[in-house]
């Protein structure tokens, strides 16, 4: 039972949206690679985002339970930690090669169209056709640079696939046990708030809203990347008429390994 994955399913039971005399406005955006305009970002919202909100913070309950607990929460180990970063960086490369030897194919692909148009005894037909010769073998030599990183990448990530999945397993299971009363004492902190745990999923926008009793609240999601996710239980005051609005990013997030 992981701390990140919890699916209790007392949980979900009663929950939904609370009448009340506050708003909750939560809105998810992320900085991704820009299609347009390489080496740039550009913001987009996160839609599909499930979100929710607690009337206590789940983490001083795990905190607790990880602190009782028979024995320590299992490592991830730095070395799996360093090699699942280099696949990171490998797939970097890997997807850089790629759109150079896309985009070298790609004016390749216009030249021969251009030339098709032309006489061969045509100035203009020359100076492509030299042209259309030097492309082709540098559309060769990016193809073969994007294949080779291609297999570093792959490499390096199947030989780690078994390690993470060893790793993942001893965490879970030492997660079932440490954390076998957490749904007890959910159910015991939701009984003395008086509220329930509401949850929504962002809409194409990157907005979930929710209309809740006045008070604080723990807004809870999670962002699944590539090799990490994002982790976020961020406090909110909710209170008075006035909408309580909240950003979810990169900025209040914590970064974890996703195995």
């Amino acid at each position: 039972m992981r701390r990140g994955k919890l699916l209790v399913p007392a949980l979900f039971a009663v929950v939904g949206i609370a009448c009340g005399p506050g708003q909750a406005v939560i809105t998810a955006e992320l900085e991704v690679p820009d299609p347009d305009n390489e080496g740039q970002t550009v913001v987009r919202p996160v839609s599909g985002l499930e979100v929710r909100l607690y009337p206590f913070d789940r983490d001083v309950v795990f905190d607790s339970l990880t602190a009782a607990a028979e024995t320590p929460e299992p490592a991830i180990p730095d070395s799996l930690l360093q090699a699942r970063a280099r696949v990171a960086e490998l797939q970097g490369q890997w997807q850089t090669a790629r759109n150079e030897w896309q985009t070298l194919r790609d004016n390749l692909q216009r030249i021969s169209g251009e030339l098709e148009g032309l006489s061969r005894g045509e100035a203009r037909y020359v100076a492509l056709y030299n042209e259309f010769r030097d492309m082709e073998g540098r559309v060769g030599s990016a193809e073969r640079r994007s294949e080779a990183a291609f297999s570093a990448f792959d490499q390096l990530q199947r030989s780690i696939i078994e390690r993470s999945e060893q790793v993942r397993i001893m965490r879970d299971n030492w997660a079932d046990d440490a954390f076998a009363d957490v749904a007890t004492i959910f159910d015991a902190r939701l009984d003395a708030s008086g509220r329930d745990i509401l949850y929504d999923t962002t809409d194409a926008a990157g907005v979930a809203t929710f209309d809740v009793p006045a008070g604080e609240w723990w807004v809870y999601a999670r962002h699944e990347l590539p090799f990490d996710e994002l982790y976020w239980n961020v406090s909110i005051m909710v209170e008075g008429s006035e909408p309580a609005t909240l950003l979810l990013e990169r900025a209040n997030a914590v970064l974890r390994p996703n195995l």
